[in-house]
């Protein structure tokens, strides 16, 4: 009876899964594990929703009210001037404690945090960049152009603050839905992954190993 490998092959691509991030690597590490990584996964909730609805009222002023940003920026500081104006006269009227401003609004160790994994995460980029523009792994490289041309497409229906917008809401919503269902995304990924991989074989195997190639020259040597 003969042996038929492409099932094999296709039996030993469904036995492994895929992980998203590593093996067993969790989200709270992938994400730098920091301040950032807490404020991403919610794990501080009065952090992170003030984060969100600050982002809010910005996506809103820009978008909504079509706010100019150098007009943005004036206006808010006139209001602050004025009610810093405002309450340093009345604390002196009434000898009341004047306005202070507080040493430290947001931690040191944000900003390092921050840094660190956008360095982090650029270094591991550019690997794997060239690593799938080489065409090592076909299959991936043309998943990663489809999307890029999807992408391109519905950015064309959104102005920039959008687009900024929903990838702070992406950010802020789909590592905590991994965190969560974790099993369940990573099954429904690596199914993804065998039906591509699979079909590329099937149209490597049906059309690209049937076009004819030149003889290989062989190297002298001396």
């Amino acid at each position: 009876m003969a042996h038929d490998t492409s099932s094999d092959s296709d039996n030993e691509v469904i036995g492994t899964r895929t992980k998203l991030f590593g093996h067993e690597k969790p989200m709270h590490e992938v994400l730098g594990g920091g301040k950032v990584a807490d404020m991403l996964l919610w794990r501080d909730r009065n952090v992170s929703a003030a984060v969100l609805a600050g982002m809010t009222v910005i996506w809103f002023l820009f978008e909504i009210v079509e706010y100019n940003f150098v007009s943005l920026i004036c206006h808010i500081s006139i209001t602050t001037m004025l009610i810093l104006f405002i309450w340093s006269t009345v604390a002196d009227i009434l000898k009341w404690k004047g306005p202070q401003i507080p040493d430290i609004i947001l931690q040191e160790s944000f900003f390092h945090d921050l840094a660190s994994i956008l360095h982090t995460r650029f270094n591991q980029l550019l690997p794997m960049a060239l690593h799938i523009s080489c065409g090592i792994d076909l299959p991936v490289f043309l998943l990663i152009i489809v999307s890029l041309y999807v992408l391109s497409v519905i950015g064309s229906y959104f102005s920039f603050v959008n687009l900024l917008y929903i990838g702070f809401l992406c950010m802020q919503t789909l590592p905590i839905a991994y965190e969560r269902y974790k099993e369940e995304v990573n099954n429904r990924v690596s199914d993804i992954i065998i039906v591509l991989r699979k079909n590329y074989r099937r149209f490597n195997k049906n059309y690209l190993n049937k076009i004819p190639r030149g003889p290989v020259k062989e190297k002298k040597t001396r």
